[in-house]
């Protein structure tokens, strides 16, 4: 385990990934504060919740999913990299995809429908 608590190579992908958008630890500002919610005892006596800014470009995540402060730290920096690359660099990432494509499937019922609701006003008048 690495200093994230998860596998070596998911570790690896998520620095060579930093490193490739030019995310460098050093601009990063970490902070970790109480989570709320599920949990129970663990969450209410121990800061598991993960604040991440990276400070150049003003991008700011918080993260609580897991009750592991570590495993926290590691979805915030890879939800950083991956809002970091959607909005600096304007690549397209998995959930902008999948926007993309709900988008124009609703766009495509939306038409079908007013072309069969269209015709049926048209009659009636």
């Amino acid at each position: 385990m690495g200093r994230f608590g998860v596998r070596p190579e998911k570790e690896q992908e998520l620095l060579d990934g930093m490193k490739a958008s030019g995310l460098r630890e050093e601009d990063l500002d970490e902070k970790f504060v109480h989570s709320g919610g599920k949990g129970g005892q663990n969450v209410n006596k121990t800061s598991t919740c993960v604040w991440l800014k990276h400070i150049p470009s003003g991008l700011e995540v918080k993260v609580q999913k897991e009750r592991s402060q570590n495993l926290n730290r590691f979805l915030a920096r890879r939800l950083l990299l991956e809002k970091f690359r959607s909005q600096v660099l304007g690549e397209k990432t998995a959930a902008d995809v999948r926007l993309l494509k709900i988008r124009k499937q609703k766009k495509r019922r939306r038409r079908r429908n007013q072309g069969k609701h269209g015709e049926n006003t048209a009659s009636d008048s």
